[in-house]
């Protein structure tokens, strides 16, 4: 039998309960989860009892990490010391997965791509697990294809991820900018914030308007809307909010010749006969609608998010296979979601590339008078059917 990879996880919160019940139940099967790390001992004595009592558990982080019983470390921590465990993961030759986001900064992620770009022989992959869902998949296959020309427009409204307060109640480190860094944007959006760009390109420019804690008792932002232009011209629209009691999930990209959405677990594909350019310059109908047909769509049907970034994971291990997400992609969507809170702490449009030493100014500002919450007992719920499939 194959030699399978010793896992360790650091964090065994909502996630990493989560990605530790995935493996030690068998959908993972070249991963073997040996070792845990919590700062809380009541989730130490909870993966002891519902684990397996022979896991081998540490108070301390570092600590397993030397203690060579691993081979590979999945990070989900709160988002600060994302970076930081991963770096030290590197430096000792073990491979890492990091949960999402990247990390708060950019600054911070960006040291550890050049950590990562220092160890080459480690497997550094982000858990991106959106990017499995056969729909984002075909999207950005048909988006990048060149099939239907140039970008023209992008529109991604993501408000179905509804928290009502017991949620930001449940940790003394959530919505906060100091134990957290952010909300919506940092939290919920990572997934969406990295397929945008993943399958649109990284646009150049940001002008986003927020709330900060307009519909909960939060510092940090629950109501966004971002307006981006491109380098061709065209433009997009995100709008994400954690108040709406039933939002929507729709991402629709406008191109010369097709108009691709996204919603309600379903791609639609419009095909027009000609391009948009051509059709314009030839019509000679002042309210004549361009021809254009429905064309059904096949995918491979296949999303298996968390467990399928865990095995891809272990596949590049073991065979040099390929990642579903590296870690050094995870600055992409962070860099978006910094230039939007800097867009709406200063009140102006952002250009990329993005000042990073003025984001991490602005951001220690907020942190200096961040009202951390103290005497809070954390609660831990199970968080699968917050991620399955395409959010409904």
């Amino acid at each position: 039998m194959e030699k399978k990879i010793r896992l360790g996880i650091i964090g065994i919160g909502n996630m990493g309960s989560g990605h530790a019940n995935n493996v030690v139940k068998g959908s993972c099967p070249e991963l073997e989860l040996v070792a845990v790390a919590d700062i809380n001992p009541d989730r130490l004595a909870w993966a002891k009892k519902n684990l397996s009592e022979d896991l081998a558990c540490f108070d301390d982080a570092i600590q397993m990490l030397d203690s060579g019983l691993i081979d590979a470390c999945l990070v989900s921590v709160p988002h600060y010391d994302h970076p930081r465990y991963a770096m030290e993961c590197m430096r000792r030759g073990i491979h890492v997965m990091v949960e999402k986001p990247a990390g708060v900064y950019t600054k911070q992620v960006r040291e550890m791509n050049e950590e990562a770009a220092r160890h080459p022989e480690v497997v550094f992959g982000m858990m991106f697990n959106q990017r499995t869902n056969c729909l984002y998949r075909k999207m950005r296959e048909l988006v990048q294809s060149g099939k239907y020309g140039k970008l023209r427009r992008t529109n991604w409204i993501i408000t179905n991820w509804y928290r009502p307060q017991c949620y930001y109640n449940s940790g003394d480190w959530r919505a906060t900018w100091a134990g957290e860094g952010g909300g919506v944007l940092l939290n919920q959006c990572p997934h969406q914030l990295d397929l945008w760009q993943w399958i649109c390109g990284m646009p150049t420019s940001v002008y986003s308007h927020m709330r900060f804690g307009q519909w909960h008792d939060i510092e940090v932002e629950d109501e966004v809307t971002t307006y981006v232009e491109y380098e061709n011209g065209a433009t997009g629209v995100f709008v994400t909010t954690t108040g709406d009691a039933h939002g929507s999930n729709r991402f629709e990209v406008q191109l010369e010749r097709a108009r691709i959405i996204v919603e309600h677990d379903k791609l639609s594909l419009l095909e027009f006969e000609v391009s948009e350019p051509e059709w314009t310059k030839t019509n000679t109908q002042p309210f004549a609608s361009m021809p254009a047909k429905d064309v059904p769509v096949e995918t491979d049907g296949e999303n298996p998010q968390h467990i399928g970034v865990l095995n891809a994971w272990a596949g590049a291990i073991l065979r040099g296979e390929p990642l579903v997400a590296g870690g050094e992609e995870g600055i992409n969507g962070l860099t978006l979601s910094n230039a939007m809170h800097l867009s709406a702490f200063l009140g102006k449009k952002i250009d990329l590339p993005l000042d990073e030493d003025l984001f991490y100014e602005e951001l220690m500002k907020r942190v200096a008078t961040s009202r951390r919450k103290t005497g809070v007992k954390a609660v831990f719920a199970d968080t699968r059917d917050s991620y399955s499939g395409v959010k409904k």
